[in-house]
């Protein structure tokens, strides 16, 4: 070991030291809302301008001047441990970005010594890359901290997600009783990526949070709609929806489409970002719980308390105290699945589209187009997704365009233009089930008569389904009568529909 490294080695016990060792104390009688940020400012610009010194420093070394190197870079990490000290003191300060920063700066100097300028592993900007494997001695000291690490533009996702012991009860639960899901998410996502990926690219955000945070959400479903009436493949509320630019065009709630619907929750993400300071767990706890009391709670900006503090972790609901660490498992997984015996499959999933020489239906175009290679299930999830404006039971007409994974191009010529795969298809769609005898003769003769209801009050998390099934109605019928548009016949809560020769039960 270089005597850079000795040095840094040995300031990072103590550094780790005085930051694991009170975390997230608080001064007595100091709430969470009294923050000091006139302190707290100062202590990170005391960080900035250490972690500056410092890459000096390492740069003295590079260039053979040891002995000013080493004072330089001994300056630095002894106020930096003197600021992390204080850190721990200071309401709304967070210890554990102390640590982070000074695990950055040791990443810099792993390998570094006099001599080492001009190596052959030396990249292009001048900077030692880290051995392959190669750990920091802050991680070494601290392999049960709970720590978290803010995200800043470019750094690698892997860098930012703390993998705590809540992050690592989410991995175990996505890799047991939860796996089906997590695969149904990965496939359902390869199909999406082509439209879903740009808009998180544009945005500079890692692609494995978007994974994350639809996994989490919907497990890639498009059409997909919680019971407080979330909607979509990231289930926007409507009207944070709206303020993304979501909104219902031509009967087509826009929560519904793929990209459209990546692009709103990447603006909402660097939103948050903004507020937070780059906390991406505020962030994702924002998304769950709402970013109002998420602020309310932990605070915004510079002075915005670590989500992994007691008093914020053990505030927050309990299903945001599961979401936000489930999130970060699935990312990390999509990151690193090959450290945890888990592989995500091959999807052929480049972007096709085929043109309809008769008129069908998605649900049969599914039956026609058969069996996916891997055996585990048909198309219909994949085409509905990729075409989400469709009402999957009405037929399009021929010259119609859908868009579908590129293989399925030859196969339609094969197996849907023409033959007998879809006519089967078109049989089986003009099936109708038998409508239920008339409520009087289904009455038991001791049963008081009841007048047919003329009308039903849409009740919150009511779907047209679930609707049709307290009324006896079909879906269809109810749509009809009251001018709804498929595919999702959008309601809300207090609408009042017409019935006709139906029965509210």
């Amino acid at each position: 070991m270089s005597p850079i490294s000795r040095l840094a080695a040995a300031v990072a016990t103590a550094l780790l030291a005085a930051c694991a060792g009170t975390p997230q104390t608080r001064k007595p009688g100091t709430a969470k809302g009294g923050v000091d940020e006139t302190a707290v400012n100062a202590l990170y610009a005391r960080l900035d301008r250490d972690s500056r010194r410092y890459s000096d420093g390492l740069a003295l070394a590079r260039a053979g001047d040891t002995a000013k190197a080493q004072g330089e870079m001994k300056v630095a990490l002894d106020d930096l441990r003197a600021a992390a000290t204080g850190c721990a003191t200071v309401p709304g300060c967070d210890p554990q970005r102390f640590v982070a920063g000074f695990d950055a700066l040791l990443r810099q100097g792993i390998g570094d010594g006099p001599g080492d300028a001009g190596a052959a592993d030396e990249d292009a900007d001048g900077v030692d890359e880290p051995a392959e494997g190669a750990v920091s001695p802050a991680v070494k000291q601290m392999p049960q901290l709970g720590r978290t690490v803010t995200l800043l533009k470019g750094r690698e996702l892997s860098e930012v997600i703390a993998v705590n012991e809540p992050v690592k009860a989410a991995l175990e639960e996505w890799l047991t009783q939860y796996r089906p899901f997590l695969m149904t998410a990965w496939e359902n996502y390869q199909y999406m990526r082509a439209q879903m990926w740009p808009e998180y690219q544009k945005a500079g955000l890692p692609e494995a949070l978007l994974f994350g945070m639809l996994a989490k959400e919907s497990g890639g479903k498009v059409h997909a709609v919680s019971r407080s009436g979330a909607s979509g493949p990231l289930q926007f509320m409507y009207a944070t929806g709206l303020r993304f630019g979501l909104s219902t065009v031509d009967g087509f709630d826009q929560r519904f489409d793929p990209r459209l619907s990546a692009r709103a929750n990447a603006a909402y993400v660097n939103e948050q970002l903004a507020i937070f300071n780059n906390n991406l767990e505020l962030v994702i706890g924002a998304y769950n719980g709402g970013e109002g009391a998420m602020q309310r709670r932990a605070g915004r900006g510079a002075a915005a308390v670590s989500f992994w503090d007691p008093q914020i972790y053990y505030g927050v609901s309990q299903e945001t105290r599961e979401y936000v660490p489930s999130v970060l498992a699935a990312a990390w997984l999509f990151l690193h699945p090959e450290r945890y015996n888990l592989q995500f499959p091959r999807i052929p999933a480049q972007p096709g589209s085929i043109t309809l020489k008769r008129p069908v239906s998605i649900a049969e175009l599914t039956i026609c187009l058969g069996q996916r290679d891997d055996g585990h299930g048909g198309w219909f999830r994949t085409l509905r997704n990729l075409n989400p404006q469709l009402d999957p039971q009405q037929r399009e007409p021929a010259g119609a365009k859908l868009v579908v994974p590129q293989p399925l191009e030859a196969v339609y010529e094969r197996d849907c233009a023409q033959g007998q795969w879809p006519v089967l298809a078109e049989q089986l769609h003009a099936a109708v089930v038998p409508p239920p005898p008339p409520v009087a003769l289904a009455r038991t003769a001791g049963d008081p008569a009841k007048p047919a209801a003329k009308s039903v009050t849409v009740r919150k998390g009511d779907t047209l389904t679930s609707i049709a099934g307290r009324t006896g109605c079909a879906v269809r019928q109810i749509a009809s009568v009251n001018g709804l548009r498929p595919p999702h016949y959008a309601i809300k809560p207090g609408q009042v529909l017409k019935l006709s020769s139906c029965s509210a039960r």
